[in-house]
């Protein structure tokens, strides 16, 4: 397609988050807005004030980060010129210059508050499919227990107010019987739960399925989807997040919480017209939305703004840093106002370890990282091969179903195991949890010495119990689970999320060490720092690097990973660990392919994402990338005064480029400027409407002055306010190196080729992205808005 050409094509996502949609022109063309100072003269009387829609941009196109920056360095000088008038103008001058803190300060509230309900709503559903608080039935287990005056300590989680469903309906609680009735209505409710979730995602918000990371990522990067980040997909994001995570489905609601930050940024960007009006000033708010989404998620203001920087964010100046960073304190204020876990903490899974790690140590935490590594690449392979098929088999045309039958599998087989019963957040607490002298779960069932009294938080190390050692193959079998499970529940039609996989591996690790440790004492790797009597070694915290290594592994983060992480340890000295972990699991992914589970998603839906750690080194040329190609047809141009209106319809409508370079004449082609489809469509509808005499006769030209006219002619239309009249180009002999280059940098939609000022070509970022699937060996059209 040359002169962005527009492509019908169908979007859709890993699960059919959305099907059939005409993807117009993702490359397409650049339109000048209307405020522009280009050069141009005055207009006839109906375009003296820009007209409705000028200057805007249709669903599935790019944007001009170009345009969009000089309109907003117009509109700041208009208002700072402004403000020395009077003291209103002033005061308007200092209103907008607070706007941005304003929004950071409202989304900050907004997606704390969203991320506190969420996590109370997810606690309370899943204790619900296995009971019922008689006390107060919106009470999850816990809360349940906490209110009542006859738990004791060694049996805190049984309190009579607390009663399975079994045990309500039949009285009792022990036998087969009552296995097997709360067998049946656990696997039922998970059931409805994950009906609901899809059902509501299918009827009210396609756009509230999957993660959401690829395709904030895509609109960061200044892709518009229209609806993505609306009030309708915020609402039903937030309450099938709730379903979805509850019904039991190997997930979890991090990914899924930026999403639904980015959906508050959105919204209330649209009470500020200088976000509002301008897609390039809302992507620089929707990437502090996602520091906030992620400082709730993981109760990491810090990571969340590093997790921005480095994972999500295309275009991130200094001042959006600041602002991010306001936005990840509010919104981790709010949420530990609220305190849903009651543990005075952001998450549920923070933990503190009191042991230091040893130098031997390394092994297994590198280890580890080479697991996350293999696993990552392992989980995207199978990951992306399970929805290319369910996008090119009938199994896309039944989200509803695949849902509803992922969810009764994975509830049959989750219940046997403690492990695959409980929630995500709940099992990623208990398995980065440190064994103290007060804990009850299977984890920590050491054999304790009769004679040991020491300090509550430095317990030796002890042989492993009988529950440690049915903790371990139960844990071998919720590994396996995991890793099958969650390559399918990935990408289907509700929220999702990753993370338990790693979590799993690294305890189990963590205690084979702690026991060898203990039993092989003398060896000399242990001899040195790991005495009889002594704590030496932290499975919790092998957990942890587990956790780190295999999301390293799958989303290929790193020092937002190792941020995130140490901020739920709270603790400096865990940095290394971390980090030998995370470059580890990068290095060994990196092996199989380049791109994590969200690049690969982009690929996988055709969006139009030009990633900028991509290297493109081949020695090709602009000439040889440039539309139209010689079997082309020409290049559709408009002259700069020898077309008349009906000309410029016939163009329109018999075209479907998005945009057309204006030349003096077809027979010099030298460049005067460069017109958008959609601004030219406006002025010409606009002007048959507003202005007098204009008929398809009438002479349309984009110069200064109108030109020699026969006598007694209809009015010309003048349309220079819409022309471009400094289209970025670049000369036939540029190496396409360059031009990819400055695609990324400066955000271009398009650019022209011209040879000492003679328009030869155009240059989408469409045919930037095919050229260079090209050039890795890959079939374009396969790979691009398939």
């Amino acid at each position: 397609p040359w002169s962005s050409n527009t492509i019908s094509t169908t979007l859709t996502s890993s699960s059919l988050c959305f099907s059939s949609y005409s993807l117009s022109s993702l490359s397409s063309a650049s339109t000048p807005g209307g405020e522009e100072p280009n050069g141009a003269g005055h207009l006839m009387d109906f375009l003296d004030e820009p007209f409705p829609d000028v200057g805007t941009y249709e669903d599935f196109h790019t944007i001009d980060w170009l345009r969009e920056k000089s309109r907003d360095t117009d509109r700041h000088r208009k208002i700072t010129s402004k403000s020395k008038e009077s003291m209103w103008e002033l005061i308007k001058s200092l209103l907008d210059a607070w706007s941005g803190w304003v929004v950071m300060l409202l989304i900050g509230l907004l997606s704390g508050t969203l991320a506190g309900v969420i996590d109370l709503a997810v606690d309370w559903m899943t204790d619900l499919k296995e009971g019922v608080c008689l006390s107060a039935f919106w009470y999850s287990h816990e809360q349940c227990c906490w209110t009542s005056n006859q738990t004791t300590f060694d049996d805190r989680d049984k309190c009579p107010e607390w009663q399975k469903w079994a045990e309500l309906m039949t009285g009792t609680s022990e036998g087969a019987g009552a296995y097997l009735l709360n067998y049946l209505l656990y696997v039922l409710w998970a059931l409805l739960f994950s009906f609901l979730a899809v059902s509501l995602v299918r009827v009210f918000a396609p756009y509230a399925c999957g993660s959401g990371i690829p395709e904030i990522k895509t609109i960061l990067s200044g892709f518009i989807i229209r609806g993505y980040l609306g009030k309708w997909t915020l609402l039903i994001k937030t309450v099938t997040l709730v379903l979805a995570v509850s019904s039991g489905l190997s997930l979890g609601k991090e990914g899924p919480l930026v999403h639904v930050a980015c959906c508050c940024g959105n919204l209330f960007c649209s009470l500020f017209s200088k976000y509002s009006k301008n897609e390039g000033k809302r992507r620089e708010v929707l990437s502090a939305a996602a520091a906030a989404g992620v400082s709730v998620a993981f109760g990491a203001p810090i990571g969340g703004v590093l997790f921005s920087l480095e994972e999500v964010s295309y275009y991130f100046p200094l001042k959006t840093l600041w602002r991010s960073f306001f936005a990840a304190l509010v919104a981790a204020f709010t949420l530990r106002s609220i305190n849903p876990f009651g543990n005075s903490r952001l998450v549920l899974f923070y933990v503190e370890y009191h042991t230091p790690w040893y130098m031997a140590e390394l092994v297994p935490f590198i280890l580890l990282g080479v697991f996350g590594g293999l696993w990552g690449a392992l989980f995207i392979r199978a990951n992306i091969a399970w929805c290319r098929r369910r996008k090119t088999t009938r199994l896309g045309r039944y989200p509803v179903l695949e849902v509803v039958g992922v969810a009764g599998v994975t509830a049959l087989l989750a219940f046997p195991n403690p492990y695959t019963r409980r929630s995500t957040s709940e099992l990623i607490s208990e398995l980065f949890n440190d064994c103290g002298a007060l804990e009850s779960s299977q984890l920590c069932d050491y054999v304790n010495s009769p004679n040991m009294s020491r300090p509550l938080d430095d317990i030796p190390d002890r042989p492993a119990g009988p529950g440690v050692y049915t903790a371990l193959w139960q844990l071998a079998l919720a590994l396996v689970f995991k890793v099958v499970v969650t390559v399918f529940t990935f990408g289907m039609k509700i929220p999702s999320g990753l993370m338990a996989v790693g979590a799993i591996a690294g305890r189990m690790v963590g205690i084979a060490v702690e026991q060898t440790a203990y039993h092989h004492h003398d060896w000399i790797i242990f001899r040195n720092w790991c005495r009889p009597g002594a704590d030496c070694v932290t499975p919790g915290l092998y957990a942890m690097v587990g956790a780190a290594a295999c999301l390293g592994g799958v989303t290929r983060m790193t020092v937002s990973l190792v941020v995130i992480m140490f901020e739920l340890t709270g603790g400096l000295e865990y940095i290394v660990p971390l980090m030998a972990a995370a470059v580890t699991s990068k290095w060994v992914a990196d092996a199989f392919g380049k791109e994590g589970i969200y690049e690969s998603h982009i690929q996988l839906n055709g969006y139009p994402y030009l990633d900028v750690r991509d290297e493109f080194s081949h020695r090709t040329l602009a000439a040889d990338v440039m539309r139209p190609r010689r079997s082309e047809p020409p290049l559709a141009v408009l002259t700069q005064d020898a077309d008349s209106v009906e000309e410029v319809e016939a163009l329109i409508k018999g075209t479907d480029y998005n945009g057309f370079p204006v030349v003096v004449s077809r027979e010099s082609e030298r460049l005067i400027g460069f017109v958008g489809r959609r601004d030219l469509t406006l002025a010409v509808k606009t002007a048959r409407q507003k202005q007098e005499g204009v008929v398809s006769s009438s002479l349309v030209f984009f110069t200064e002055d109108p030109p020699p006219l026969p006598d007694d002619p209809p009015p010309p239309l003048k349309l220079r306010r819409i022309l471009n009249l400094s289209p970025f180009t670049v000369t036939d002999h540029t190496p396409m190196e360059t031009v990819v280059d400055i695609f990324r940098k400066l955000g271009l939609r398009q650019c022209l080729v011209t040879r000492s000022g003679r328009l030869l070509g155009i240059i989408t970022k469409k045919d930037v992205l095919r050229h260079m699937a090209q050039m890795m060996d890959q079939d374009p059209e396969s790979i691009m808005f398939n």
